[in-house]
């Protein structure tokens, strides 16, 4: 059985993308694939709102009963304590910032029995986290809300359309400095992969598709 791979961060961060992208190369590469979306918070960026695409690249869905519904109510399917059971590689998309993540705390002894990732993806163009002792306050009270630790960092700093491989290069004085703070490594540094090429100097890069736009259309 496979480790869980919790994704988290700040609103707006970039998790979804990241979760999405992740469980999608898995799948790519031959893997069973379940992906749990834990985010009863937002509801404009869910992974449950990519249900298609992803069961059509092979990921299995399992998401919360209200789900892609107008209703924000904390009710958690019994699905997702069999998602834990289940073989093959398991993601937990969270819901943003602390808020979010008292939601996994509710499992968190289910999930130390299998043992886990926890990826907190860190954006320095997003308010309220764009300096690192921010990043890294924030990485904290995630911790103490979900009652997991951190094992690794995600720089996925980004500028919607308009990033340019100097808005990515620009970014890794930023992580490493979160790394310093935390004691954590970053295990990958993000970039659309229509500019993959131009920064494939940077150690760890991961390329990704854009799969979660906003609802004004960036």
């Amino acid at each position: 059985m496979e480790r869980l791979t919790i994704v988290t961060g700040h609103y707006g961060s970039g998790k979804t993308t990241f979760a999405l992208n992740y469980a999608c190369d898995l799948a790519a590469a031959g893997r069973p694939v379940t992906i749990v979306d834990l985010d009863i918070v937002n509801p404009y960026f869910r992974t449950a709102d990519h249900r298609a695409m992803l069961e059509e690249r092979g990921v299995t869905v399992v998401m919360p009963p209200y789900a892609n519904t107008n209703l924000d109510l904390p009710g958690l399917s019994a699905q997702i304590y069999g998602a834990f059971e289940k073989e093959g590689d398991v993601i937990i998309d969270v819901g943003g910032d602390d808020a979010g993540a008292t939601a996994l705390g509710r499992f968190h002894r289910s999930i130390e029995q299998r043992g886990y990732d926890m990826l907190c993806v860190i954006n320095a163009r997003r308010n309220l986290t764009a300096e690192p002792e921010q990043a890294a306050a924030l990485l904290a009270e995630i911790e103490q809300a979900s009652r997991l630790k951190t094992t690794a960092l995600v720089n996925n700093t980004h500028l919607k359309q308009l990033t340019t491989p100097e808005t990515v290069l620009a970014s890794l004085p930023f992580a490493a400095e979160v790394s310093r703070l935390t004691g954590l490594p970053v295990r990958y540094t993000t970039a659309p992969k229509a500019l993959a090429a131009q920064l494939s100097g940077i150690e760890n890069l991961y390329p990704v598709e854009p799969f979660v736009l906003t609802p004004w259309g960036t």
